[in-house]
């Protein structure tokens, strides 16, 4: 069925029942789907770079172009959902997810599977906002919205613990591409359930779509994503400048052009919306502080202490499990709490956690911390998801998801920019300046190294990197809740 606005709305919204509910399960499953994919394709790089022989710069595309395309292309999916259709967006979107996981799994040679990652990024942006706007309308009063996104959360979290578990029992029995083809029964389910239990929203007055406003948004995210990530990768590069320069330039025209027109690709009159604004900024920053130390964490856990990738897996399911019940918790916390001191609280405890991983040394220390900062970081992802799509008209959902989304991944991609590039750094003032090139490259280059002493010194250098990384981390932490309590006070309970 399809809906659309109509001039008598009800002065209590109605109440979801067993049907939407259903829905949610629905549109629960590419959700922990997607998440799960990224956890596995970590554990198998080794195997396909034995199998494909990629070039280095080959390898970093087979891992970022994914993250790379749906950065870019979210907020484009997510109006397009608005336009013609979010379950129809999200059928198409799960039925490519599908078609280039098969893609992947079978990759002949390295430049097919980048082609079938970039396929997975461009159809896993299509998936994401739609699933978050159906969210939306399927769940009309407050709190039910509430609860379904922090269980929208909590399937992310399930799919980051299971990856690397479900990853590694299926490398240790089949092909590296096995670890795509887990996706395929879901992605089915999901296409035969969906005309049946998700209802069709769409903008009832879109307007017309302007492709000069797609292009100049690609232009304006594309440069800028990859200037994020060359910075990680290289750190500061006349490269990563150019791209920034130009991504910018980008972004003025676009801006000037979206104030020019009716019917604009992005409606930035929701950034006038200090809960909008505040939740952008609260997943910005606050995932920039998370994914940092996320991304250090398990190299600390297989090259400094040694454990396997399995292993590391396991001793890392405790921060998905207090990211669970986090996410949770969440909603029953803002109904008594205000959303700005749930958050700022949560971030305190993330601060906690932080300076436990700065201080202290250990694999039952880097878990225990980083499960302290998991808890404390859910409200980030429940509410300020909760905060910027609410903030929004229905008609406008999900752009405003899609938004939200992008503020989100570009907050993890950061994290690695800024506190990786800075854990690098402090990593290479740790090597002696006459070591090998290797060494001086990253702790995995060291590895192949056969002096003992300078291993030492470099899982010395690592773990110190790790400490100066954590306490930046908290320093984003605490900026982050003085942010929230300034812009978010007067957002009242749920």
């Amino acid at each position: 069925m399809t809906t659309t606005l109509t001039a008598d709305t009800p002065a209590a919204p109605p109440r979801a029942g067993a049907r939407q509910w259903l829905g949610l399960a629905v549109l629960l499953l590419p959700v922990t789907l997607m998440t799960a994919d990224l956890g596995v394709l970590w554990l198998a790089t080794p195997y396909l770079s034995a199998d494909l022989r990629p070039s280095s710069a080959q390898l970093l595309w087979i891992t970022d172009i994914y993250g790379f395309l749906t950065a870019a292309t979210l907020v484009i999916m997510g109006t397009l959902g608005d336009r013609l259709g979010r379950r129809r967006l999200l059928m198409a979107g799960s039925a490519g997810f599908l078609l280039a996981s098969l893609l992947a799994a079978y990759a002949p040679n390295a430049g097919t599977l980048i082609a079938a990652r970039a396929l997975l990024g461009v159809a896993g942006a299509a998936v994401l906002p739609s699933t978050l706007a159906l969210i939306s309308h399927m769940f009309a009063d407050a709190r039910q919205r509430a609860t379904a996104i922090a269980m929208w959360v909590t399937a992310l979290s399930v799919g980051i613990a299971i990856g690397p578990v479900v990853g590694g029992v299926l490398l240790a029995s089949w092909w590296w591409g096995s670890v795509f083809l887990m996706g395929l029964p879901v992605m089915l389910i999901a296409l035969v359930t969906a005309p049946v239990l998700l209802p069709e929203y769409r903008d009832p007055k879109p307007g017309r779509l302007d492709p000069a406003s797609v292009v100049l948004f690609l232009f304006a995210v594309l440069p800028l994503v990859y200037g994020v990530k060359s910075l990680a990768a290289h750190g500061p590069t006349v490269e990563a400048a150019a791209a920034f320069a130009l991504g910018t330039v980008f972004t003025v025209l676009f801006v000037r052009r979206q104030k020019r027109l009716a019917t604009p690709l992005l409606d930035l009159r929701l950034f006038g919306n200090r809960a909008f604004t505040g939740a952008l900024l609260t997943m910005l920053v606050g995932m920039t502080a998370l994914n940092g130390v996320e991304y250090l964490v398990p190299q600390y856990l297989q090259s400094v202490a040694g454990l396997s990738p399995l292993d590391a897996g396991l001793w890392l399911l405790p921060a998905a499990a207090t990211l669970i019940a986090g996410s949770q918790l969440t909603p029953f916390a803002t109904r008594r709490v205000r959303p700005a001191y749930v958050l700022a609280g949560g971030l305190l405890v993330s601060l906690v956690g932080y300076a436990v991983i700065a201080l202290a040394s250990g694999v039952a220390v880097a878990a225990l911390g980083l499960a302290v900062i998991t808890f404390g970081a859910a409200p980030i992802s429940v509410l300020g998801t909760t905060l910027a799509v609410g903030a929004a008209p229905p008609e406008k959902a999900g752009a405003a998801a899609a938004t939200g989304q992008t503020a989100y991944d570009l907050g993890l991609a950061l994290g690695i920019a800024v506190t990786g590039s800075v854990a690098v750094a402090v990593y290479r003032t740790g090597i002696p300046a006459d070591a090998p090139a290797a060494a001086h490259e990253s702790l995995g280059a060291a590895l192949s190294l056969t002096d003992e002493g300078l291993l030492d010194r470099a899982r010395e250098a690592f773990t110190t990197a790790l400490h100066t990384a954590s306490a930046l981390s908290a320093a984003f932490a605490l900026v982050t809740a003085v942010v929230v309590l300034a812009l978010l006070r007067g957002v009242p309970r749920t």
